[in-house]
């Protein structure tokens, strides 16, 4: 079992830390703190550049502390909030098949990191050597809700443009 979660946990964090390592420094053929802010920007989240900073830094960091298996809940919730902010702004309304840029991936790795703070990163983890036991359901349930609620709050920042509105708004703003 500790193999199996340690090869989760060093995927998983290594595709989410390359992913904010792209946001932020640009590797990995990224466009860095810069062209994120634009695409954030462009998608209603002001400052664009302070959140390409949170997100660049919740993917990378969260994605870092999963590798290692340190203060592993709070890895999860970071990565599973970045998921469920790109999940509500960018996949909800693709529909949740990923060929059609749903959001199926998006839940696949929300899911896994719940379930990494719910079963712990295993014995070969920062966690297991300090002696900390930061797992069990009430850890995962602590993840789900620091994520959600950091999600949520990110998304009460958002003012997107009228262009980035749902369909049913356009009908409301043409009768205004």
């Amino acid at each position: 079992m500790d193999a199996g979660l340690l090869v989760v946990r060093v995927v998983l964090g290594s595709i989410l830390a390359a992913h904010g390592a792209q946001k932020l420094f640009g590797w990995f053929g990224g466009h860095g703190i810069g062209g994120t802010s634009g695409w954030l920007d462009s998608m209603g989240f002001k400052p664009a550049r302070l959140h390409a900073t949170v997100v660049g830094l919740a993917e990378f960091g969260g994605g870092v502390s999963l590798v290692l298996g340190l203060i592993t809940p709070l890895g999860a919730a970071a990565v599973a909030g970045v998921m469920l902010v790109a999940v509500a702004t960018v996949h909800w309304s693709n529909g949740f098949f990923n060929a059609s840029g749903g959001y199926e991936f998006n839940l696949l790795i929300i899911a896994t990191a719940i379930a990494l703070a719910i079963t712990g990163p295993g014995e070969v983890s920062v966690d297991r050597f300090a002696g900390w036991t930061l797992a069990g359901p009430a850890w995962g349930a602590a993840a789900l809700s620091i994520s959600a609620a950091a999600a949520a709050s990110v998304l009460a920042t958002r003012k997107p443009s009228l262009a980035q509105k749902p369909e049913e708004s356009r009908e409301e703003r043409s009768a205004a």
